[in-house]
């Protein structure tokens, strides 16, 4: 059956796909262009005065004039943002704030301004319009799509809306797309997980879905309901289910999974969006790797991951990348972050053009299933359950287990007690409460159902300084990780049989 919508997608993309090659294949040029605009723009701002932007004309000034930052370094001027300050951090006030997990204080307030807003939206289309001019493929445009997200719904904060970046972008679905979109807008608005996902499962059993996209973890719960519901794999039920869109987490763990729930092979595009930016995605079926953004208001620069905690680590931009290394990403945007670091660490898989993969955070975390725990968490944890008991801690560190042989999925902890807990369970109870009421992301997960509470693990009596020697790295100053986002130490503890 001919589609208009079918047949004038494929033009489109061949067009979007020349202004893209256009700028991939003048990456110097292009970066260099917008790091000039950012700083025109700026230097009227009060970061711009502060940090004498009228006498910066390259790369090298800039350094000398712009230190890197985390949050809690820009906070103070963050906090007049959020105060309704204007030419702040960038010219007049922000439209949004993207609201996350913070890692030391409490919530993020990441500012959105009209100029960085259509870079998210842009990018996210030129995605999908990518993958149609390499594959032809375009049919799926005329099914459903459903963008398993956050609640649309925004709260105010001196007229500023404020709420999570899924939720802020829903409110820019182009109108072409508003008819085939999934779920409803009621449905998107309901804040609790396993209700959203029963609603969802509801709304989208009768329809024709051809595109699915959200994090790994939470679409595989939507997928198992509906495999529970049906009887049916995924992929019987939704018959012309053609295109998976994900981002977030790293998909491999997940993959294997979901070939078996979908019943088979499904094409994916990978997408690397933040609040701070929208920075990469995969613009080739066969190439590892996405596309980096180089003309979306943002100047990246690159510090070498092993380098990054010396005294003054080198900042390079694109030119000197190499292919292999990794990298902590710094960013400089349109809405007002300056030599700004994520906490992401990349790596080149390519330079013609500049393609990367996630390969990291700088600081070591888990997020597995999106939840970005932090060791400050699992530290202060631990701490707040064991307060005013006799129970005392020896080492542990924690990873998360992705394929337990029954159950959900959890965080496990592996703990060296010097006198063990009389009760486990409610020492178990009581840290993962903590590391709920800290991180909000990890509560939504348990939440939601897609994590059950964690495990705890016990190592023997010299467990961990055992495993350190067995891989060179006792005494002086190596420490064990407190967490890490795959399983490799927990594998060697349990092959090195230190484990109770």
């Amino acid at each position: 059956m001919f589609s208009i919508k079918s047949a004038l997608a494929k033009p489109f993309a061949k067009r979007v796909k020349k202004s893209i090659l256009k700028w991939a294949n003048n990456p110097i040029e292009t970066q260099e262009k917008v790091f000039q605009e950012l700083i025109s723009t700026a230097a009227a701002t009060q970061f711009g005065k502060d940090h004498n932007f009228v006498g910066i004309n390259n790369h090298n000034d800039f350094v000398k004039a712009v230190p890197v930052r985390d949050y809690e370094d820009l906070k103070p001027y963050v906090e007049r943002v959020v105060a309704g300050e204007e030419d702040i951090l960038w010219k007049g006030k922000p439209i949004y704030f993207a609201k996350t997990s913070g890692t030391t204080s409490g919530a993020k307030y990441i500012p959105l301004t009209k100029e960085s807003m259509p870079t998210h939206v842009e990018a996210a289309r030129n995605a999908i319009l990518m993958y149609i001019a390499e594959t032809g493929n375009s049919k799926f445009v005329d099914g459903k799509m459903i963008f398993l997200q956050g609640s649309p719904i925004l709260e105010k904060k001196n007229g500023i809306e404020l709420g999570r970046l899924s939720g802020i972008v829903a409110h820019y679905v182009p109108n072409y797309l508003q008819k085939n979109r999934m779920p409803s807008w009621e449905t998107n608005c309901i804040e609790d997980w396993e209700t959203k996902v029963n609603a969802i499962v509801d709304e989208t059993l009768p329809e024709n879905m051809t595109v699915i996209s959200g994090i790994p973890s939470w679409v595989q719960m939507y997928f198992e309901k509906i495999k529970e519901k049906t009887n049916k794999n995924v992929g019987d039920v939704f018959k012309n289910f053609s295109l998976f869109i994900f981002g977030g987490v790293n998909y491999e763990p997940y993959k294997a999974k979901f070939e078996s729930l979908i019943g088979r092979k499904v094409d994916s595009i990978e997408l690397y969006p933040a609040s701070e930016g929208f920075f990469a995605f995969q613009d080739k079926q066969n190439e590892k790797g996405m596309l980096l953004q180089l003309n979306s208001g943002i100047f990246y620069e690159f510090i070498k991951a092993d380098e990054f905690f010396e005294e003054s680590p080198k900042r390079i931009t694109i030119k000197d990348v190499e292919v292999g290394v990794n990298y902590v990403m710094i960013i400089s945007t349109n809405a007002g972050l300056w030599a700004y670091n994520i906490g992401d660490t990349v790596e080149f898989t390519s330079i013609k053009p500049y393609r990367v993969i996630v390969s990291g955070r700088i600081k070591h975390f888990i997020s597995a299933f999106g939840e970005h725990v932090i060791g400050k968490e699992v530290e202060q944890a631990l701490q707040e359950a064991v307060e005013g008991s006799n129970i005392q801690v020896t080492e542990f560190t924690v990873a998360p287990q992705i394929n337990p042989t029954e159950g959900l999925p959890y965080h496990e902890w592996f703990i060296e007690f010097e006198n063990e807990p009389e009760n486990l369970l409610e020492l178990e109870e009581k840290i993962d409460k903590s590391l709920q009421k800290q991180n909000s992301y990890y509560f939504d997960l348990i939440e939601g159902k897609v994590l059950r509470p964690l495990k705890i693990t016990l190592i023997k009596k010299d467990g961990f300084k055992n495993y350190m020697k067995s891989i060179g790295k006792l005494g002086g100053q190596n420490k064990l990780p407190r967490l890490s986002n795959g399983r490799d130490i927990a594998t060697s503890l349990i092959k090195l049989n230190l484990t109770k």
